[in-house]
């Protein structure tokens, strides 16, 4: 049986640009390329949970804008259940990431219809949640809303995974349901946060920390890290799920991430299982 994820989070309309460094002040560059997605770290995880198998359900907001349909169509695409996905009038979610020739990346996000996700979309999905295997949320909408899907998921038994990405104002209102929570050594630092095998702690191309035990990279090319992150997030989630130990786990969302840093763009790069199969085969760093 698939396991069953529902995503609680955001989902945006991307514009990358690719140029050869970060702009400086009062710094215009010229792109190498430019290009469109759909994106919203929301998003982005419950495709790449359905890609790697699972039955996902999402739960946020769009806008009345084109860019709500194209995300709608394209998560149907990918099998992920939009039935819970609101509408508001105004602007969806946009986020323009800005990759640089190093391989680095920088995001301008405009909340848009995210800004209104809250307590009450939670309670509406209450029952999507309770019914999920394992919960997702990311920082990109309100705490108060996650922290409300959290307590929804543990009076259920629900297993929440927590992306404090980026770290929300409140972080703390999720952190008190004790969820799995997964960040990058700055998030990590800044809510004073240590590694340990419900704190993961990912550290780009130096591996995973899984409190003592460092999990290596997979040597690859970096095309696009964005995204990187989500198929972390979603491979991590599922491989609990199906009784991974945190180690293991964080091995399988390794492989997941390096996948996605080869593939332009967030959803595009997201990989299948047998990519995570065969990124699996092969020796980590």
């Amino acid at each position: 049986m698939a396991v069953r994820v529902a995503v609680f989070g955001s989902l945006n309309h991307d514009l990358t640009f690719w140029v050869p460094h970060p702009p400086a002040p009062d710094q215009t560059l010229r792109a190498h390329r430019m290009a469109e997605f759909v994106g919203g770290k929301g998003a982005n995880q419950a495709v790449a949970a359905a890609r790697l198998g699972a039955a996902v359900t999402m739960i946020g907001r769009v806008g009345t804008d084109a860019a709500a349909s194209m995300i709608l169509d394209r998560l149907g695409a990918d099998g992920v259940d939009t039935s819970a996905v609101g509408t508001i009038d105004g602007p969806t979610g946009t986020a323009v990431p800005i990759v640089s020739d190093d391989g680095q990346v920088s995001i301008i996000i405009a909340a848009g219809a995210n800004g209104a996700v809250g307590p009450a979309d939670a309670n509406a999905a209450s029952a999507v949640i309770a019914a999920a295997d394992v919960l997702l949320l990311q920082g990109e909408v309100d705490a108060s809303a996650s922290a409300r899907a959290a307590g929804i998921a543990r009076e259920a038994d629900t297993l929440v995974v927590f992306n404090a990405a980026p770290v929300p104002d409140r972080a703390d209102l999720v952190l008190g349901h004790a969820p799995v929570v997964v960040v990058n050594a700055h998030e990590a630092l800044e809510l004073g946060l240590e590694s340990s095998e419900r704190v993961i702690v990912t550290l780009g191309g130096a591996g995973v920390q899984v409190g003592p035990t460092r999990v290596g990279a997979f040597p690859v090319e970096v095309v696009d890290p964005t995204g990187a992150g989500d198929a972390f997030c979603a491979a991590l989630a599922i491989a609990l799920v199906e009784g991974a130990d945190a180690v293991s786990a964080a091995r399988i969302a390794s492989a997941a991430g390096a996948c996605a840093v080869g593939v332009a763009g967030a959803q595009p790069s997201m990989p299948a299982k047998a990519q995570v199969d065969a990124m699996l085969a092969t020796s980590p760093v």
